[in-house]
């Protein structure tokens, strides 16, 4: 506390111009403000000030120490404002945008528990599968499951993503486990399509990131059609664990080429602004964070 109250003081000081300015705010004599700047001075072992009668003047050790504490007491200014606006209620209209498969599993079946613990607070759910612009289109907070690549964002990272190739047990019964990467030639991939053009699926290999052109008789673009084509022993396809978790664990699919995964773009809630956030905004990632975080989430 002593501490504390030392720094507070010199910043006062060198705000106010003078000793007995920085007394009178506090309403305390100028010789305790003397003493605070001298026992900093001496646990320092540098000179901050040069005093005399009439004014005083920062050293170049004053002017760099100064600085330093401006942002320490910003800081402690932010993180109090930060818990009582906590301890308030959320309230108001949140705007959340979500790709439409994340969204409708994710993100939709977690609403009513939200607003069962935050009464006051109203939810407009956007699913779409385009990068949206936060600030013009007036969103809140956005999911995305990318590598952020927009540096005026925030982003909140909710849960590790992973892509495997999966398969029923009735196709790999039929057509064989793939062992190798060379191996998907032999097999039908259940391939994505995005504007025409068929999207590659990204593996690890010989400690780099490689891109494959699958082939296949079925090509979608709708992620949940090639869910539900692998589902039915179509053939392979390369999905989320988000997506295909729930049927891995009932034994509807099975992944393959494990060894092969490459590192998955994670789930991330995006904002436009860190400082002042509304709280629906706070409570709500906070919510997606601890949803996220059980252990069996992903399993159910």
């Amino acid at each position: 506390m002593d501490q504390f109250k030392q720094i507070s003081t010199f910043v006062d000081v060198a705000a106010k111009g003078s000793l007995s300015a920085a007394a009178r705010a506090e309403g305390i004599a100028p010789a305790m403000i003397g003493r605070r700047l001298d026992a900093l001075e001496e646990r320092l072992g540098v000179k901050l000030l040069q005093r005399s009668t009439r004014k005083i003047a920062l050293t170049n050790e004053g002017i760099a120490f100064l600085d330093d504490c401006q942002k320490i007491l910003a800081d402690l200014e932010n993180a109090e404002a930060a818990v009582s606006e906590r301890s308030a209620r959320a309230s108001g209209h949140l705007l959340i945008s979500a790709p439409a498969g994340f969204g409708r599993q994710h993100v939709a079946p977690l609403i009513p528990s939200f607003l069962a613990e935050h009464r006051d607070v109203a939810v407009t759910l956007n699913l779409n599968d385009r990068v949206v612009d936060l600030i013009g289109e007036g969103i809140d907070v956005a999911i995305r499951i990318a590598a952020l690549s927009d540096s005026n964002l925030i982003g909140v990272k909710l849960a590790d993503n992973k892509r495997v190739v999966v398969a029923s047990p009735s196709y790999l019964k039929r057509h064989g486990t793939p062992a190798s990467l060379d191996d998907l030639a032999k097999h039908n991939c259940l391939a994505m399509s995005s504007e025409g053009s068929q999207r590659g699926w990204t593996f690890r290999q010989n400690g780099r990131n490689v891109t494959f052109k699958v082939g296949g008789n079925m090509v979608c673009n709708d992620g949940a059609v090639l869910h539900e084509w692998a589902l039915s022993g179509k053939g392979l396809a390369w999905r989320s664990m988000w997506e295909v978790g729930s049927a891995i664990e009932a034994g509807q699919l099975v992944t393959v080429l494990d060894e092969f995964a490459a590192p998955g773009n994670d789930i991330y809630a995006v904002f436009a602004q860190r400082r002042h956030l509304p709280l629906r905004i706070r409570a709500f990632v906070d919510f997606l964070r601890h949803a996220y975080a059980a252990p069996d989430y992903w399993r159910k």
